[in-house]
């Protein structure tokens, strides 16, 4: 007679009792793991938000590119060999109008007058503002818009009236414009006729009290130079326009001219953004390793305290292999669930905050998957020894632990 022996094969942890087995040591010590959890979003929040505020910021700045034109270039004068101010020709601006890919050309002109806001105020307080000639299409061929009045037309150009730039409107305490508007210019009395929005194409423009330039030479002793040439050029020739601008606006010291394209003044602003942002994601990554750190610890103290049920999982037949897959499977959904409320935290906040600044909110796809992934790949490495040291517990060492 023939005895037939059984052996008896432990089952196999599918996918689903993996999770199950997990959750469930989780759910046992729901404040442990909120505070761990809590680390990790806190590091991928502040990681995201970085990045989608930085988003944000550089999508609104294409779109004001895009309204405003990157084909907009400045000429104004430089220095001398001998250091000394030099100016444009008078017939500048119409020599550079002369260039064929040339679209448009207008020019402003700084007059030695000062303006205050009524006549009581003493000469030395100016406020920093300049009293600026304006040509008629200035306003539209910088993109400049006004948030108050009208600009200047062929009714108002000849006479003493004035639009005031946005800081130059502060800083003299103007808030409306209209006929009753008046400040104090080069010794006379100015209508207000408007203010201007901030240009950030043309800042400069923001402390400028602008006049006609009809008026600025009949009144202000202006000299009829210009001060500033802004030309439109088309976009495929801006390029070869810059090259051409100073020989064009002074053909005989083409070495005392000062081109520059706005455009690339904002995206220089936008770069230096980078190094701030780059702080930041630093300090999102420090908060990320302290989460990882904390689901590390989480996970030791769990092994610690649970040593009586991995000896009792070993004598019912649970494997090496599937104690330590339990506990790292804790520790993945530990990081997962900090991961995934590090996202929406970080797509709220920089909602918020693009919504403040009336940007565009925008959270790159990449960015939210790369979040999730490094909180996985931190669970993965902060719960791996748990995990091993868990699995190599034999059943008598774990059932005899106090």
């Amino acid at each position: 007679m023939t005895r037939t022996e059984t052996v008896l094969t432990p089952a196999r942890l599918r996918p689903r009792d993996v999770v199950r087995v997990g959750g469930a040591g989780l759910r046992a010590r729901p404040l442990r793991v909120f505070l761990s959890a809590l680390g990790i979003a806190i590091g991928i929040a502040a990681m995201l938000g970085v990045v989608g505020i930085s988003a944000s910021s550089q999508e609104n700045l294409n779109r004001q590119l895009a309204a405003l034109g990157t084909n907009l270039l400045t000429v104004s004068p430089g220095k001398t060999l001998f250091g000394e101010s030099s100016h444009l020709p008078a017939e500048a601006e119409g020599m550079i109008g002369q260039i064929a890919p040339v679209t448009a050309v207008t020019a402003t002109g700084t007059t030695q007058a000062h303006v205050y806001r009524n006549d009581h105020v003493p000469e030395a307080e100016t406020g920093s503002v300049s009293v600026t000639a304006a040509r008629l299409d200035l306003i539209h061929d910088v993109g400049a818009t006004l948030t108050a009045g009208t600009w200047l037309n062929e009714a108002t150009h000849a006479f003493p009236a004035t639009v005031l730039g946005a800081k130059a409107a502060d800083r003299l305490g103007v808030v409306q414009a209209g006929p009753d508007q008046r400040v104090w210019l080069g010794g006379q009395w100015f209508t207000v006729v408007g203010v201007l929005a901030p240009a950030p194409l043309a800042p400069e423009l923001d402390t400028a009290a602008l006049v006609g330039w009809p008026v600025a030479q009949e009144r202000l002793g202006f000299d009829g130079y210009p001060t500033t040439i802004y030309a439109r050029a088309q976009e495929e020739h801006v390029v070869e326009v810059r090259g051409v601008l100073g020989a064009t606006a002074n053909p005989e010291n083409p070495n005392e001219v000062e081109v520059s394209r706005p455009s690339d003044v904002l995206a220089a602003k936008q770069a230096t953004d980078a190094t701030l942002n780059a702080l930041l994601l630093g300090l999102g990554g420090v908060a990320l390793l302290v989460g990882g750190v904390g689901v590390a610890n989480t996970m030791v103290i769990s092994v610690l305290e649970r040593r009586a049920e991995i000896g009792l999982r070993r004598s019912l037949g649970a494997t090496r292999g599937q104690i330590r897959v339990q506990f790292l499977a804790e520790s993945l959904l530990l990081s997962a669930i900090g991961g995934v409320g590090g996202v929406l935290l970080g797509i709220g906040v920089t909602a918020a905050y693009a919504s403040l600044q009336a940007w565009p909110a925008i959270v790159p796809v990449w960015a939210m998957a790369g979040g999730v992934l490094a909180t996985l790949v931190i669970g993965g490495v902060a719960g791996f020894y748990p995990a091993v040291r868990a699995a190599r517990m034999s059943p008598t060492e774990a059932l005899a632990a106090p």
